[in-house]
Parts: C-alpha cells; structure tokens; sequence
C-alpha cells in the first residue's frame, strides 16, 4: 500500500540576477495517513520551500524543479494542472503559514476569511456557514466566537491571528495538514491546546500532519518521525525517539544542544525606579446597533500597578490576548490609556507630544516580527540611522555614520551590509537590526514584544546572549514580554503573570518558575513543563 504523500528526489532552484541557488536538493520522505512527519532545522534550511513545493505555491518561474515527484493519494501533484491543484489546495492538503498577519487579508472579517474557504469547497453559506465558523473558532481556542466574526486581523492579538489561520485550514477536515510553525505565536496553554486538538483530528479523520518548527520540544511530543535538514538536504531521518536519543549527524547533535541558558547577572534591588505605572487602563469599546452604541468594552489592561527599576529585566507572561502587547504599548504612550505612568519620577501620562518627544529616544521597543516591521524600502543603515535623524537633527552625516556602523558591531552585524535591505537577511539578522534600531538613540528603557518566538532555538540563545550582554555593558532596563518560559528565566529578575487583563502574580523569576501560588500560573507552567519533558515520539491520547 503506498504512502498518502511521497516526494521523491526533490530539488528546488531559484534563479537570481547571478546566478541560480539551490534551495532544496534532492528530498525524499513520505508521509502516512494519521502519521506526524516533522521537518526541522535552522532558518534558510529549505523546509519552508519544501512545503510549499507540495502544493505547487513557490513563485514560478523564479523557482523551479531541476528533479523531484510529489505524489498525493498516488496523483502526481508536479506540473499538474491548475484545476487539479485548486481542488486539492485548501480541500485535501490545507496549510497553516507562519506569519498571520501578512497570510491573513487586512480587509476582510474573520467570518469573511474562514467562510470563503467552506463556499469555495462545500458551497455552504448563510446561517450553516456561520455556525460553522463559530464551531471552528471554538475548536481552536477562542471562546468568545461569535463577538469576534466581525473582526478585522489588526484586531485580534497574534495568537489569536494565528488560531483563525488554523481554523481555516482545519475547515474542510483535510488529508493532510502542512503546520509551518503552527504554535510560534501561541503561549504553552494554548501550544497544548492546539496539538491536543490536532491530535484528536488525526483519531477521527485519519489526518497526516507534516510539521515545520524549530521548537524540538513540541516535535518530541506530537511527530512520529523526524527529518532533520540542512542546506537544502536532509541530514538525517528516522522515529523522534531514536534520532533525538541518538542522533548521528553533527548538525542534529547541534540543535539538540541549543537552547536559551543560565541568567542574567543580578540586578541592584536599590536602583531608582524608572517606569512605573498607576491603576493603568486600557479599555476598548464593543459597539453595536445601528448607531454603534457601546455596549461592553475589552478590557485589555485592567487597572495594572508595576513597576521596573534601573537596569531590571520585568518579564511579563500570560495567555494570548493576555493584555502584554497593550500594556507594553500603553507604557509608551504608543496606546490611549487611563491611569498613571511615570518615567524616571515624571508623570508622562497626560502630557503631549511636544513635551514627550524628548523622553522617547531614551524609551525604545523591539517587536515581535522583524519582517514587518522593518521598512523593506529601507536599507539597513537607513533604518538604524532614522531615530537619529528624528530626534539628533543636528548630527553631522560622519558622526551617523559613525553611529550607525557602532549599532551594527554591537549587535554582531559587519557595518558594511549597512546598504543591504531586509529581505537579504535572515529572521535572526532582522532582529539584530531591530534591536540595532533601538540601541542607536542609547537608551534607558527597551521594550521586547516577544523578540524570539519567530527564531530557531539556536538563534533563539543567541539573542538572548546579546541581550543579556548589551544590558550588562550600557545598564538597559527590559521589559520582556514572551510566552516561551524557557526565554523568560533566562532574561529575567523578575516576572509579572496577566490574565484577562489583569496582574494575578509578580514576584522574584525564580520564586514565579519554583513556587507559583496563583492556580493560572500553576497551570501555565504545567503546560510548559509538560510540553518540555514529554518522552520522545510519544503522542498523547
């Protein structure tokens, strides 16, 4: 009996102005019905491109296929026609893409979005089609379903982004579920809700999943089998129990060994408090009838006091749609808020832009995906240099220069790719220069929104090395907002837990990880742990 999905010698090329770069070179594995297959690997190792060339999605005829078959359900998918492909795409073989927010339409709803993917395949519309969006959302963690079909993309916080992309793929109960980094955005709680509902898929309907993550810990849990690749090849193949209990390839041995250690030095508990904030708030309304009435509002902070003292790293934790992101962004005056916020003992809350212009070079922010934020109009120097030109006018165009090449040296770039542009760089690079971006004013205070969930374990320990060093050497204080716990220890002295929109629990990081005393803080670290120690190759019922 053969395989539902067998490549066979497959090698994808790219052709540039130069000359033609091989991405993927002669790949071959299959994939059984209800069977878990992941890819993993470093950024640039080729299993994106892998994925896509499955579904015939790379960008012909810049890509092409020197060698290689892909054969679904014993169809030929290479060079099939576009009516064959489309009956299959979104039907048979779904895909959940890695970045939401540049996969998901900003003008469209997302009842809009999800029902377009049942009236192209199922012809369901109307009330049938929206019960079912309802029921999906649900399956996939959003509670409140039918307060969010009118929602656009920029509305909903990334975890949430990233469950209505699963929601659309699991829409139609397909053959195969391609997962590109399904869990990156989502914190552990959710991770563990996610891969149990995959995995109660894969019981009912016989689902393959084939599964592209960095993150080997939920490998471990959820994959059978495992493909390890590197440059294009794969390395290594065989069941997750032996490959990570044995691995052969030096390479496979490397990524095992990667991962976010040790802590960052101690901090002075009698340093002056930099940021604080008073009974904070942050309130959106829900509007309805016909002349949009607030009925209710999301409260996404809800009268939070904390505060962070010179040269701290405050890690702060919580579920998606937890209220971190909003609470970071309101402590920089980027948010309409309510409530107090002091900087270095001056109240900035109600003061005007004029009057808080000066202060924001010293408050800088690092955000979740490098890619989009980072102008891909811009090169890198350009980006680096443009806090400069907004708020150090007067700078002569040697000293910039001067500054912009001491930003890159310090976040491990060579200055003279100043003249690259984004897309050159690799998603660990792109966050080099974000945090470039954020040095070159010298500041006091950075704010990471989730800085390493879009990067392989390795990177992942070495932006928190460069973290830690850069803190170390200018005295930076941190607010650190991320799911991933693991990152957290390592980042922080202390840690804050929100739910809701409230604080629940702040403490020493070591007492929050050791000794939690709140029961949702309890939970999330159980989910951590769980998805952490799981034995390999072992999937849950």
């Amino acid at each position: 009996m053969t395989a539902l999905l067998e490549v066979e010698d497959l090698s994808v090329t790219f052709r540039t102005s130069v000359a033609g770069v091989e991405a993927v070179k002669h790949v071959s594995f299959t994939l059984e019905r209800g069977e878990t297959l992941a890819l993993v690997g470093e950024s640039g190792s080729g299993k994106s491109v892998t994925a896509l060339s499955i579904l015939q999605l790379l960008p012909y005829p810049v890509a092409s296929h020197p060698s290689g078959s892909v054969r679904f359900d014993g169809k030929e998918l290479m060079g099939a026609a576009p009516e064959t492909l489309m009956r299959i795409r979104g039907d048979r073989i779904s895909m959940v893409f890695q970045e939401p927010m540049t996969s998901l339409n900003p003008l469209h709803t997302v009842e809009r979005q999800i029902g377009e993917i049942l009236m192209l395949h199922k012809q369901m519309g109307g009330s049938a089609a929206r019960a079912r969006i309802v029921e999906l959302l649900h399956l996939v963690g959003i509670a409140d379903g039918e307060r969010r079909l009118d929602a656009f993309p920029h509305q909903l916080s990334g975890g949430q982004r990233q469950r209505v992309m699963i929601a659309m793929a699991l829409a139609n109960e397909p053959d195969i579920l391609i997962a590109d980094e399904p869990t990156t955005a989502l914190d552990v709680t959710i991770q563990a809700q996610i891969l149990a509902l995959i995995r109660d898929l894969q019981q009912r309907l016989g689902l393959a999943m084939l599964l592209i993550s960095h993150d080997l810990s939920i490998v471990a849990k959820v994959a059978q089998r495992v493909a390890v690749m590197s440059r294009g090849e794969i390395v290594e193949q065989g069941p997750v129990s032996e490959v990570f209990a044995r691995p052969q390839h030096a390479y496979t041995r490397h990524l095992l060994a990667s991962e976010p250690k040790g802590a960052p030095e101690p901090a002075d508990p009698e340093a002056p408090v930099l940021l604080a904030s008073d009974q904070l708030k942050v309130w959106f309304p829900i509007k309805a009838g016909i002349f949009r009435r607030t009925v209710d509002h999301i409260k996404a902070v809800d009268g939070i006091t904390m505060e962070i003292r010179s040269g701290e790293t405050l890690g702060v934790v919580g579920e998606s749609g937890s209220g971190k992101t909003t609470l970071g962004l309101a402590l920089l005056r980027l948010q309409r808020s309510e409530g107090g916020i002091q900087f270095d003992g001056q109240e900035i809350a109600g003061i005007g832009g004029g009057r808080l212009r000066p202060l924001r070079r010293q408050m800088q922010v690092v955000f979740q995906d490098p890619y989009g934020s980072l102008s891909p109009r811009m090169s890198i120097g350009e980006i680096v240099g443009e806090g400069l030109e907004v708020h150090e006018p007067g700078v002569s165009d040697e000293e910039r220069e001067k500054r912009i090449a001491e930003a890159l040296t310090e976040v491990g770039l060579d200055p003279d790719a100043r003249d690259r542009y984004p897309h050159e760089f690799s998603g660990g690079q792109r966050q080099r220069v974000a945090i470039a971006r954020a040095l070159v004013l010298k500041p006091r205070l950075i704010v990471l929104d989730e800085p390493t969930s879009a990067l392989d374990r390795s990177v992942q320990a070495q932006i928190v090395d460069l973290l830690r060093d850069l803190q170390r050497r200018h005295g930076l204080t941190y607010l650190f907002i991320s799911h991933d716990l693991k990152v957290v220890r390592a980042m922080s002295h202390r840690i804050m837990v929100l739910k809701n929109g409230k604080l629940i629990e702040e403490g020493p990081a070591e007492e929050i990880l050791t000794a939690p005393r709140h029961p949702y803080t309890q939970a999330l670290l159980a989910a951590a742990f769980d998805l952490e120690t799981a034995p390999a190759g072992v999937v849950s019922t």
